[in-house]
């Protein structure tokens, strides 16, 4: 094959693997998928309820929609991505028959029962139904190691794969139920605010010490590096309710955590953080697990 027909063949490829696409929501994150979408070549269609904001998108090849229906009904696979399953739902009632024979890709923030009721609505409408959690801030869109939790039916995810790691490269089909990689988007961010606020909380006290935090994170690395290492095995004392410990165990973490709590007062760093792990240890020690791992404290959660 020559240079001109092995030409020819990648452009016909490329057109064959081009979509019709619409993205409904142009904010920040919504901006961005839409760029993703139209730097790989997609047919792009996008509305937002401020018009003024599809400009970009716009400038950079989109069609705009001026209607709800009008773009869902130009996209085989419709991106969401707005505030809140309020704005979710109004959409696809706007949407109504246009919904039927496309697939929602539903990027917005909620609960995960909004996300099931969501797919309730799609469905009720005709249209196939994933729901995505995006683990990324806006420049991470796109990115190869970009972390997107997806629900729904498997043959769904796989149709539209090729569009779907547009989002990020590490995208993963977690369940059938769209709820879940909710589920899973809100306990990475809580693991992180958890992680956060301990650091903070040891900013405040190295620096009242005049401790450099940078050294203290060098000389502290494997330390903490370890912490995250614990977490298969409380993951799995917690699914099988196996919490005896031979080391570690709550009686001997309550003395060191009242440490912390007391060094706080004296210092005057507020004291809430500590103080609450401080009641939760000493909630197990009173009903008798002051031999059981840092994972018996999972009950304090389940029933607080």
């Amino acid at each position: 094959m020559d240079a001109a027909a092995a030409a020819e063949r990648e452009n016909e490829m490329t057109v064959e693997n081009t979509r019709d696409v619409a993205v409904l929501g142009l904010g920040e994150m919504g901006a961005a998928i839409a760029g993703a979408l139209l730097a790989a070549g997609h047919r792009t269609t996008v509305w937002n309820r401020t018009p003024e904001k599809a400009e970009e998108a716009v400038a950079g090849g989109a069609r705009r929609a001026a209607t709800v229906p009008d773009a869902v009904a130009a996209g085989e696979v419709v991106f969401i991505s707005v505030k809140g399953a309020a704005a979710v739902r109004k959409i696809l009632e706007e949407a109504g028959g246009a919904l039927a024979g496309r697939t929602v890709v539903n990027l917005t923030d909620g609960t995960s029962a909004e996300a099931r009721e969501t797919a309730r609505l799609a469905a009720g409408s005709g249209a196939e139904y994933l729901h995505g959690q995006i683990m990324t801030i806006v420049p991470g869109i796109g990115h190869p190691e970009a972390v997107v939790f997806f629900g729904g039916e498997q043959a769904v995810y796989d149709r539209h794969r090729p569009l779907l790691d547009l989002l990020g490269g590490k995208g993963t089909l977690v369940a059938a139920d769209p709820g879940v990689p909710v589920l899973y988007g809100m306990s990475v961010h809580g693991i992180m605010w958890g992680l956060l606020n301990g650091f903070l909380h040891a900013a405040a006290l190295l620096t009242d010490e005049g401790v450099e935090l940078k050294r203290f994170l060098d000389q502290a690395a494997p330390s903490l590096a370890a912490l995250m290492s614990f977490l298969p095995s409380i993951a799995d004392e917690v699914e099988h309710s196996r919490h005896a410990a031979e080391y570690g165990a709550l009686r001997h973490h309550h003395p060191s955590v009242d440490d912390l709590l007391r060094e706080s007062r004296d210092r005057g760093v507020d004291d809430r953080l500590p103080a609450h792990t401080l009641s939760l240890v000493a909630r197990a020690l009173a009903d008798g697990h002051a031999d059981d791992s840092y994972s018996r404290l999972v009950d304090a959660f389940r029933t607080p």
